[in-house]
């Protein structure tokens, strides 16, 4: 089956640069309403035969144009949802950021058992992402689903589980607002990246350069601005 993992569309918190992961959440700016809006036209040559969404709100917002568009439902999937910032919750400061990207960087170099205080281990956010993905999968054995989630849990989930990756590149993915990544195969056999478009699939008209991504890795001396988070 084909997979398209999409980012949601810009937050008020990702503009602030805050670790926004609790639920609901906030729901999105007029830029992130105009990156939802060009999705349909976007992947107007994609097949999608199912549309899925985190709890959160900002992602079934995401979705809600091309499930219009498509005629299809959106089906809420527990599992889907975004790491958890655990003690960083809401904080934009750079130790905030840098400990909730360390903490990715620790899980894929193997340290699966660490957690931010207050969060979850890379153990469980891996358990919880594949069940949430096996449960699409098992949906649409030869089909195509959307999935609209979460920066940091799309990036670290693809980097840990799909085939041939070199994680020292992977850690260095970007997935801007409603970035896509595409891939295919089953939980059984495993994935396959097909392509990875880190910029807003609407074009780089609806890129917003002062609210980015959360980097791969902490940037800049101390004292320098690090650059707005995922969620």
């Amino acid at each position: 089956m084909r997979l398209l993992l999409i980012r949601h569309g810009q937050t008020p918190s990702n503009v602030i640069g805050a670790l926004d992961t609790g639920r609901p959440g906030p729901g999105l700016t007029p830029l992130g309403h105009a990156q939802a809006s060009a999705i349909p036209a976007a992947l107007a040559g994609e097949r999608v035969d199912a549309i899925y969404a985190s709890p959160l709100v900002r992602t079934q917002l995401t979705a809600t144009p091309l499930a219009e568009d498509r005629r299809l439902a959106i089906e809420v999937v527990e599992g889907l949802e975004e790491i958890s910032a655990g003690r960083w919750e809401m904080h934009s400061d750079r130790e905030a950021i840098e400990g909730y990207v360390n903490a990715a960087r620790r899980w894929l170099t193997g340290e699966l058992d660490f957690a931010i205080e207050g969060g979850e281990s890379g153990t469980e956010f891996l358990a919880r992402y594949d069940a949430a993905i096996a449960h699409v999968a098992s949906r649409n054995v030869d089909g195509a689903a959307v999935v609209v989630s979460h920066g940091a849990a799309i990036r670290v989930w693809a980097a840990a589980r799909l085939d041939g990756i070199d994680l020292d590149d992977a850690v260095h993915w970007r997935l801007y607002n409603t970035g896509m990544c595409v891939i295919d195969g089953t939980p059984e056999d495993g994935w396959r990246l097909v392509g990875w478009q880190q910029e807003p699939l609407g074009g780089l008209d609806l890129e917003d350069p002062s609210a980015l991504d959360v980097p791969a890795e902490p940037v800049g001396e101390p004292g320098e601005p690090v650059e707005t988070p995922a969620g």
